[in-house]
């Protein structure tokens, strides 16, 4: 954990340096810690869902029928 804790202060910080600065900088530090937050998202969404990843149907429970659905 302590290296996401690492990773979320280098985010805030090129975020902080970049302001102000014209060179498109801010925008990539932005990008940057967009494409972070997606990846939490992710685990979080793969975490809590009860279907899989892509999204497909929960998976059935024990004597649950498809047609149901």
């Amino acid at each position: 954990m302590s290296s996401d804790t690492d990773k979320h202060r280098a985010l805030l910080g090129a975020l902080k340096d970049a302001q102000g600065k014209g060179d498109g900088a801010f925008e990539r530090a932005v990008t940057n810690a967009f494409e972070h937050v997606f990846e939490h998202l992710g685990r979080l969404n793969d975490h809590v869902s009860l279907g899989g990843p892509d999204g497909e149907d929960p998976h059935l429970k024990a004597g649950e029928s498809p047609t149901l659905r």
